[in-house]
């Protein structure tokens, strides 16, 4: 390796963000873990630097025992003076965009608005946009060149704020930012301390706003699940490497275990770093070593997990203290003097919203349609009943299609939430916004009929609502696919090689109800987009025209 060949003429070593080697650092990293491994291969005499501005006395101790008990600690205040911060009670988002829509101008200069996923950090931004004000959206998947834009953008003043995920994080300084606002509760005292000591670091005054309510524990636990694999799904793998003559690259696993890519690297990556690792990579294969699964994986896991859950509960605390008290906790929960924290500088602002944007933001998330992009390749694996594989050849590609609203939004969301699982029919109010939303899309070619997924477990609620669908429109609906097999719900399924295995011969055509003509293709959902692109393959086989998949909702993750 690169150190082998430079390790004895090393002098120092400096560690940036070193509470990530701690379990008890709020951003612990495996990855870090390997620093205590390099460091007993550097010469006697070579000197460390660690640096970091979040290490509590737990992180501290964790430090000492990987870096070496001589470890000298310099520390220090975490008092902000110049820093007022509120939290504010706000129950859902559509009331937390009213709040934004009506004071972000009341904060002063330029700051960052906070949201714990991209999407909410892309529907904040154009709803801000859409009521005047200079707002963007900022996450991980921006282009490096976009992100330094906005990021200068911000720096120079030129727009009001940054709707931004974590990923403007590290690295970006900007000393007169006079605001932060959290969209959401983050996850630890720790984060949420990083995030909004962004703000008035040169300045005799900034604000720090919390908005807090229904829904946030919900975001923040599915991250501290799915920052480790379940003891289930690494038993799987290990399974299938052990079943695997010449090993397994990643599109083998993902046809061999109903786990998603994502999730699969992740549970590799960490079993690679074990000491002895239970794992060996070749190329892009994996094999199972001789090595044991070590059972103090999972105990550093549950730890680990412990303290995530413990740092989110401390988090609910601190939105529920009163105004005044918010910078003292920050400080006792960072093992920091809290003695002498002095009073906010600046009045709470306001908590309240106005009917008339609350009505708005709802009129503007029904009218928010989002895009359904087409696939264009099967996934590796064996297909039986189709033999599908290779590209999607244009001719029997899904156009693209539209949803008409994200599942449990304030706009149809949730309306669309009720319908499917409460009143198990999607009433007509429904029906008109999708026309509505077909009308103002207006595809092309214009589509001369409709049809839609059929369901063995639902018969009736997806057929009904395309009925109805096409007597608004004008147009015929005819039941050209049938569902010949029952099989388990596509949102059980976690990557696209078990989605289409899942969905292989169980849909079949109904010939002589296929028209020439284009046609929306209807379902009540839309993930993975697997669906809607088997039926679209099915009709344009048998002979339709261009397919324009239409969704009520879209849900989850799309891998």
């Amino acid at each position: 390796t690169v150190l082998d060949t430079i390790a004895s003429r090393v002098g120092m070593v400096v560690i940036d963000e070193a509470h990530c080697i701690s379990d008890w650092g709020h951003d612990f990293r495996p990855q870090y873990r390997q620093v205590e491994r390099l460091l007993r291969r550097l010469p006697a005499q070579s000197r460390l630097l660690a640096t970091t501005a979040t290490a509590n006395n737990r992180v501290i101790a964790d430090l000492r025992e990987v870096l070496g008990k001589e470890l000298t600690i310099t520390r220090g205040d975490l008092a902000r003076p110049s820093l007022t911060l509120q939290a504010i009670s706000i129950p859902n988002r559509a009331n937390r965009l009213a709040w934004l829509a009506d004071h972000l101008g009341d904060l002063p200069g330029s700051g960052i608005v906070y949201a714990l996923t991209k999407a909410d950090a892309r529907r904040i931004a154009e709803w801000l946009r859409s009521k005047g004000h200079a707002v963007y959206a900022y996450t991980g998947d921006d282009k490096n060149d976009e992100r330094i834009a906005l990021e200068q953008a911000l720096l120079e003043n030129q727009v009001k704020a940054l709707v931004a995920t974590s990923a403007l994080g590290m690295g970006f300084d900007k000393p007169d930012l006079g605001f932060v606002v959290h969209f959401q509760v983050p996850g630890s005292v720790v984060t949420y301390y990083q995030q909004v000591g962004r703000a008035g670091r040169a300045l005799d005054d900034a604000y720090g706003i919390l908005m807090h309510g229904r829904g946030d524990t919900d975001i923040t636990t599915w991250f501290i699940n799915a920052a480790f694999p379940a003891r289930k799904d690494v038993e799987a793998i290990l399974e299938a490497l052990r079943n695997a003559t010449g090993g397994a690259s990643i599109p083998d696993l993902e046809r061999l275990v109903n786990l998603g890519r994502g999730r699969i690297n992740h549970a590799l990556l960490l079993l690679g770093l074990e000491s002895p690792s239970p794992i060996a990579k070749e190329g892009s294969r994996y094999f199972l070593s001789p090595a044991p699964m070590p059972e103090a994986f999972w105990d550093r896991v549950k730890r680990i997990t412990e303290i995530r859950e413990a740092e989110q509960a401390q988090m609910q605390v601190y939105a529920t203290l009163p105004f005044g008290d918010h910078m003292r906790f920050l400080i006792d929960a960072l093992d920091g003097d809290a003695s002498d924290v002095p009073p906010p500088r600046l009045p709470p602002m306001p908590e309240t919203v106005a009917g008339s944007t609350v009505r708005e933001v709802v009129m503007f998330l029904r009218r928010t349609y989002l895009p359904i992009d087409p696939r264009r390749q099967w996934p590796a694996g064996p297909s039986p009943a189709w033999g599908l594989r290779g590209n999607i050849p244009d001719r029997y590609r899904a156009e693209e299609g539209r949803a008409l609203s994200l599942w449990g939004d304030a706009g149809w969301g949730d309306i669309v939430r009720r319908g499917k699982y409460e009143a198990v029919e999607f009433g007509n109010d429904l029906v008109e916004a999708c026309a509505g939303m077909i009308r103002d899309w207006r595809p092309s070619p214009t589509p001369t009929w409709v049809t839609y997924i059929p369901s063995l477990r639902h018969p009736d609620l997806v057929p009904s609502f395309a009925r109805r669908l096409a007597t608004a429109l004008g147009l015929p609906c005819l039941d050209a696919i049938t569902k010949t097999a029952d099989r388990p719900e596509q949102k059980h399924m976690s990557n696209s090689a078990q989605q289409v295995r899942n969905l292989d011969g169980s849909l079949e055509v109904n010939q002589s109800a296929v028209q020439a003509g284009p046609v929306i293709l209807v379902d009540d959902m839309v993930d993975s987009r697997w669906t809607f692109t088997v039926g679209a393959w099915l009709l344009r086989s048998s002979g339709s025209g261009e397919v324009f998949p239409v969704a009520l909702s879209q849900t989850g993750s799309d891998e």
